[in-house]
């Protein structure tokens, strides 16, 4: 009897500890929350970096939004008339403790960057297998979150400083460089929220289409969640 109540007790701690583990899923999407500033739609100006006045320059819309697939999250880009970069897909690497970045670029190659967040600026880099160069990309945001800014650098093998290429400054749609207030919440994400949804006769908010995808997909299960957050 005493060694079915013991069995029985640790079969309990089992499932406490179980449930006190975070799915990867939800870790995933928790450390991806930490870029949700970047989400939105944004109106930018490219060129060299460094150089005040310049001719080479360019303007691009960047798009970013949450995508969901059963407990998996990762966030993806979309560039409209990007000179250098027209896509890509952030995912966090749990094993690396690592964000990941696959970009393509305008001839359809893709590279894949690997960095950490630190003091808010994302640090990605890759080794270009062909050259042997170091190429880097970061990212931040500036202006209380109405500003988005990436810059792409390299070096050569063998050497230990950067050489800057380009910088991109975007603004975000619908904002302006006054300051932002956070009025409301995304249901799915957390980050802020832009489209209204509904469901049962409440309006709740999401921040991409992506969210508002995976609301319509199961409404119950986030405004649960939502609510349980909230109490």
């Amino acid at each position: 009897m005493f060694k079915s109540a013991a069995s029985l007790g640790f079969a309990c701690l089992l499932i406490q500890f179980a449930c006190a583990v975070d799915s990867p899923g939800q870790a995933n999407k928790e450390a991806l929350q930490k870029l949700q500033d970047f989400i939105g739609e944004w109106k930018g100006n490219g060129g060299p970096d460094g150089k005040t006045v310049s001719k080479n320059v360019w303007s691009e819309t960047l798009n970013w939004g949450w995508r969901f697939k059963g407990d998996d999250a990762w966030l993806v880009l979309e560039i409209k008339n990007g000179k250098h970069i027209k896509a890509g897909e952030m995912r966090w690497v749990p094993e690396k403790k690592q964000y990941k970045f696959t970009a393509t670029d305008i001839k359809d190659n893709k590279m894949v960057f690997q960095g950490a967040l630190k003091k808010d600026i994302l640090t990605l880099d890759r080794v270009d297998p062909k050259t042997g160069e170091t190429q880097q990309i970061q990212m931040n945001n500036a202006a209380e979150g109405v500003r988005f800014i990436y810059r792409y650098a390299r070096k050569d093998e063998g050497k230990t400083l950067f050489k800057k290429e380009y910088m991109v400054a975007a603004t975000k749609e619908g904002m302006s460089l006054g300051g932002k207030e956070k009025k409301t919440e995304c249901v799915v994400s957390g980050g802020l929220g832009t489209t209204p949804v509904s469901f049962k006769g409440e309006t709740f908010y999401v921040c991409c289409s992506g969210c508002r995808d995976a609301f319509a997909e199961n409404p119950e299960k986030y405004v649960k969640e939502f609510k349980a957050k909230k109490r």
